[in-house]
């Protein structure tokens, strides 16, 4: 795939095959994400790789988020969402990524910016690979679970969490909002 093909191509996967992603390829992908740009060249982030028993107890974390959404749903769905959402959206593998934990804040915000910068890599290097992925914050919301379950101390912040895997379904693009970039750019000349 081309490199704007690939840009335009990545879309947030829900729904995943159960099909084992080989080893040599989340290698590839995190290689992608190793070659990110970082402040100072700190290169400060670190990938956390989850599959098989924690990535189920990680699933019921995911579910226990999710409730008080499937609250009001129509009895019917709600069940087939909640499994859904249970089983981490049929991802056979899902990836944290970490920064080191700062006090001072500017040091904190360059490794925030460098980390985001190799997880989008990231999620790039998974779609040229025909693979899916999911930017995912919400399961911060249990972050101190997600520390003891995979054991991160508290000299890392978890950035972000993504499910990796064949994408069952690929949902359609949504609009772009300012698609012209009127509004979203200034420019000084």
């Amino acid at each position: 795939m081309e490199f704007y093909d690939v840009i335009r191509a990545r879309r947030a996967v829900r729904k995943y095959k159960p099909d084992m992603v080989p080893e040599e390829i989340i290698y590839k992908i995190l290689d992608a994400a190793n070659w990110a740009p970082s402040g100072m060249n700190t290169q400060s982030w670190e990938f956390v790789v989850v599959t098989g028993d924690k990535l189920e107890d990680m699933g019921e974390s995911l579910a226990r988020i999710y409730a008080p959404l499937a609250e009001n749903m129509d009895p019917d769905k709600r069940g087939p969402y909640m499994d859904n959402i249970r089983n981490f959206f049929g991802a056979p593998v899902v990836i944290l990524a970490l920064a080191p934990a700062q006090k001072n804040e500017v040091m904190r915000k360059m490794h925030l910016e460098g980390v985001c910068a190799a997880f989008e890599n990231l999620l790039l290097a998974a779609c040229a690979e025909g693979l899916g992925s999911c930017w995912m914050t919400g399961p911060l919301q249990e972050e101190a679970f997600l520390r003891e379950l995979l054991s991160i101390g508290e000299d890392k912040e978890i950035v972000a969490v993504t499910p990796i895997g064949y994408p069952e379904f690929i949902p359609k693009a949504p609009p772009r909002l300012d698609p012209d970039l009127k509004q979203k750019v200034t420019w000084f000349k």
